[in-house]
């Protein structure tokens, strides 16, 4: 379940736009005070902003700068707000996105789910130039130090989502609900087994970590 930090002070509209993404999947967290919200973005890790402009006691560009001088993080701005000026300063200031309101709830998450994939490609394209791990989605190919690693559907599925996620912990739940060659219904100690393959194929067990009572990490 992906998290969004929800800005915004009209909370009739949040409270809408929160009901309407909770359908997706996602877990959205409303907070009003623009002062609060930043501090709560130091506090926890979240998926996406959504950012209103006109917020109390201080601009939603504002907002804009100051997540970006401490975050690399996704940000779509929500705004009533008309003037083009605005939406090019926001742009410049690191925003993702520009939703002009009133809009639809569907373009919303229309563009979340837009916005989330460039963020994921340009994340494991960065993991990937630090890393000994290739992965090419197009062609379903993972190679390490430059050697191809065989692999099944489900396992190439397991071992692309760990690259891009390289030295950090993945739960056997996240595997489970972000490979779509997994079943949903597969058990942990399913997906315990396919890891132990790709660690018997990379040739290294070292490689891939285990984080007792939580999963994987594969190391960098």
């Amino acid at each position: 379940m992906q998290k969004i930090l929800m800005i915004e002070d009209d909370l009739e509209l949040a409270e809408i736009l929160t009901e309407y993404l909770e359908q997706f999947d996602f877990k959205v967290i409303t907070e009003d005070d623009p002062f609060k919200a930043v501090s709560i973005l130091k506090l926890e890790p979240f998926d996406l902003v959504i950012l209103d402009l006109t917020l109390p006691g201080m601009d939603g560009l504002e907002v804009c700068e100051a997540i970006r001088e401490r975050q690399d993080i996704p940000i779509i701005i929500s705004s009533a707000r008309s003037d083009v000026t605005d939406k090019i300063k926001a742009l410049e200031l690191g925003a993702d996105d520009y939703l002009p309101k009133p809009y639809d709830p569907r373009e919303l998450e229309a563009r979340i789910h837009s916005v989330l994939r460039r963020y994921e490609a340009k994340t494991e394209a960065k993991a990937e130039n630090k890393s000994d791990f290739k992965c090419d989605k197009s062609t379903m190919t993972i190679t390490y130090k430059g050697r191809n690693i065989d692999l099944t559907n489900a396992e190439f599925g397991i071992l692309s989502y760990m690259i891009s996620k390289q030295g950090l912990v993945v739960s056997r739940e996240d595997l489970i609900h972000n490979v779509n060659a997994i079943n949903e219904d597969s058990s942990n100690k399913s997906i315990d087994v396919m890891v132990g393959r790709i660690r018997n194929k990379l040739g290294d067990k070292s490689l891939i970590e285990s984080v007792r009572g939580v999963g994987y990490k594969l190391l960098k």
